[in-house]
């Protein structure tokens, strides 16, 4: 029982964090949503400091995951490449949230050093990634692959906000289609035959 509470809290923490950011963690709300006392959740995070350092580790772990699996699904680097700003739409198509560590990386003065370093954290696992397939897919020359990835990151979380400052996910993928076109983004050629 007592990991369910904790990965309740954690889900309900991610939710909150994605449409309010770290200010909107609110240990009240979040035990009313996971139907427990407010008190309970000190015991799995004694302070707000530690759930959010907790709900941002989870959230680039999970983003981890995810980068890895899109990689194992196709073992082709481009298409991997083709795919990744469909993690960040994946936020957008979920009531219109965001990406968790953009929304707190927005935040970041205001922020405990705990919760920047898993921030920071989320950004690094991102661009290394995507250095990685950049090389791979020899896209660019290896010295090229990480300052690509940050702009790749970048342009990608750009999208999302702008696209959720509208409600509209028709933007997200107009401004994705756009990186690709400008040759942010790779594109998979097209076999005729």
């Amino acid at each position: 029982m007592r990991s369910n509470s904790r990965e309740a809290i954690l889900a309900a923490a991610r939710k909150t964090a994605q449409a309010h950011g770290y200010s909107g963690l609110n240990f009240r709300d979040i035990a009313d949503e996971v139907g427990i006392k407010a008190a309970s959740i000190h015991y799995y995070f004694p302070s707000k400091a530690d759930l959010g350092a907790a709900v941002a580790r989870r959230y680039w772990e999970d983003t981890a995951a995810k980068l890895d699996s899109l990689l194992a699904e196709t073992s082709d680097p481009i298409r991997s490449l083709q795919q990744y700003p469909d993690i960040f739409r994946t936020a957008l198509e979920r009531d219109n949230r965001i990406c968790l560590c953009s929304f707190m990386a927005a935040e970041y003065d205001d922020l405990p050093e705990t919760v920047k370093k898993e921030v920071q954290t989320f950004a690094d696992v991102n661009v290394a990634w995507l250095s990685q397939m950049l090389s791979a897919a020899s896209v660019v020359n290896s010295d090229e692959s990480e300052p690509r990835a940050r702009a790749i990151f970048a342009a990608v979380a750009g999208a999302q906000l702008m696209a959720r400052s509208r409600s509209d996910i028709s933007l997200f993928d107009s401004l994705i289609d756009t990186y690709r076109v400008a040759g942010l983004l790779p594109v998979i050629e097209q076999t005729v035959g």
